[in-house]
């Protein structure tokens, strides 16, 4: 069941769901959902410096992103022209791929899910806010890493404190047996954007090495024999 605008502000005041800082509910709280702003940290990706990214391989990750505060260096990150004294923004071109962070951190209740769904306002310029990771686990604490994208044709400016998506809340059948961070989860407790951690889950490097001179052994093998068999 999705949560009514009643209810978000009422388990919000009760500490039942916990977003720092305090959201202006005037402002973010939605009919059913409550407006998350961009925080000024993100994480980009160097191509450049990496042919290619294996999953199952760390040493591909070694040099895959790199992570920056468009507040913390002028030299690195200048003042746009038509904004001398405001505040500096994140142009993302289009066809470029992103990770950003919500400038909320939040809490969830072990009987509440969250659904990160983008703004209108914002997709009609071509900004998606997550390629694919639109579920909040029950138990969730930290910021949300956002996956974005842009697929329009223009670049856009991304304001930190913008309101850049959407969290809607959803009621459990019942609370969860094992709420997230509970089992060592690689995200828990996130406060940036973090690069992803699939490796974690993907085995070992040393034992990935050794099936692949296995299996390379095996087709040695059997392309020793085929030769073999013609001749």
């Amino acid at each position: 069941m999705i949560l009514s605008d009643r209810d978000i502000r009422k388990l919000i005041k009760s500490g039942q769901i916990k977003v720092s800082p305090a959201p202006d509910l005037k402002v973010q709280l939605q009919p059913a959902s409550l407006d998350i702003r961009l925080s000024s940290r993100f994480r980009v990706f160097k191509p450049a410096s990496t042919p290619y990214i294996d999953p199952q391989d760390k040493g591909t990750f070694a040099n895959l992103t790199t992570g920056l505060d468009v507040t913390d260096d002028v030299k690195e990150q200048p003042l746009l022209p038509h904004l001398p004294k405001g505040p500096r923004a994140f142009v993302i071109h289009p066809g470029e791929f992103v990770l950003g962070s919500t400038l909320e951190h939040i809490e969830l209740p072990d009987d509440i899910a969250v659904r990160i769904d983008g703004r209108s306002s914002l997709g009609r310029l071509g900004i998606v806010v997550h390629s694919t990771a639109g579920h909040v686990s029950p138990g969730w604490k930290g910021t949300l890493t956002l996956e974005i994208t842009n697929i329009g044709v223009v670049p856009v400016l991304l304001y930190p404190g913008m309101r850049v998506c959407q969290f809607v809340f959803e009621t459990m059948s019942s609370p969860v047996e094992r709420a997230y961070g509970q089992a060592g989860n690689k995200y828990a407790g996130q406060r940036s954007p973090d690069a992803s951690k699939i490796t974690d889950e993907t085995g070992r490097d040393s034992d990935r090495k050794k099936t692949v001179k296995k299996n390379l052994k095996k087709l040695s093998a059997k392309a020793t024999a085929r030769k073999s068999a013609v001749r």
